[in-house]
Order: structure tokens, then C-alpha cells, then sequence
């Protein structure tokens, strides 16, 4: 399952952008294109296993 708070957006607010970019609507910040790549369970990653905002947003402790 890719990560439900993950969004792409065209714009800031205050610029718009030539690509879409990744927001991740939990912290409310745009994300590093790898960090985007977990989320979109590119190359065998899981958000649920592998995104500490995830996890910590679930409640998840890493022994888990």
C-alpha cells in the first residue's frame, strides 16, 4: 500500500512549481524525491517498515 499522506503538489502557496513535488500531509513539508520513493514502496520499501514519519504518526515502535 503506498503511503495515504503523501500528496504531489503544483505549488507552494506562493510559487508554482515546473514539476509536481512530494508533500507528505503528516509533517506538512515537502519531501526528498528518496524519501518520496518509500513511500511510493519503490525498490522493495514499505512506508509501514522503512518511514519513520509513518511509523511515528501509527504509533509503531520500530521493535514492532
Amino acid at each position: 500500500m503506498a503511503c495515504p499522506h503523501l500528496e504531489y503538489r503544483e505549488s507552494d502557496g506562493d510559487r508554482e512549481f515546473d514539476t509536481a513535488r512530494a508533500f507528505c500531509t503528516v509533517t506538512g513539508e515537502f519531501v526528498q524525491p528518496v524519501h518520496a520513493d518509500i513511500c511510493n514502496e519503490r525498490y522493495g520499501l514499505d512506508p509501514e517498515s522503512d518511514c519513520e514519519i509513518f511509523r511515528e504518526h501509527a504509533g509503531l515502535d520500530w521493535d514492532e
